[in-house]
């Protein structure tokens, strides 16, 4: 019978820290929904991705912190509910990011390109937002998306 108390003990604890992991990071993992998105740009070229959709304030706030890598046809989509003034930091992310700026009928308003891993630099939207698309970073450039593209969905579609 002591013996099964103590290999009890012994394991207890490895299975608290496992249960307890999320909450030492700072944050308790979210799950998002995803969909199919696509972003034209100016020049009319359409390009396809597969978001996760950031729609709560807890889903806002972890965002893609603490994950390693990311699809080159994937990224999050944040829906802030209102248009608004967004800014966003990358504490605690580790993917080089690009972030699209949207406004509430889908257009693209700035794009900031390469935002540093971890960096507590503020990253301002620059005027009133609905959404921020982040990608891959070097995926805007690639593709040519800059102020003026179009980004749909079936999230932003449902809105207008």
């Amino acid at each position: 019978m002591m013996t099964r108390f103590f290999s009890f003990l012994k394991s207890a604890p490895v299975a608290l820290l496992l249960f307890l992991m999320p909450f030492v990071q700072g944050h308790a993992a979210e799950s998002f929904n995803q969909e199919q998105l696509t972003v034209t740009s100016p020049e009319g070229v359409v390009h396809k991705f597969t978001v996760e959709l950031a729609l709560t304030d807890s889903q806002r706030q972890q965002g893609l912190m603490f994950r390693r890598h990311m699809a080159d046809n994937a990224g999050m989509l944040f829906d802030f509910d209102e248009s608004r003034r967004v800014t966003m930091w990358m504490k605690n992310t580790f993917i080089p990011l690009d972030m699209l700026f949207i406004n509430e009928d889908g257009t693209v308003t700035s794009v900031k390109h390469n935002a540093v891993p971890q960096s507590e630099t503020v990253i301002d939207s620059g005027g009133l937002v609905r959404f921020v698309l982040e990608l891959n970073t070097g995926i805007a450039k690639k593709l040519m998306l800059k102020p003026g593209s179009r980004v749909e969905s079936a999230h932003i579609k449902r809105l207008n």
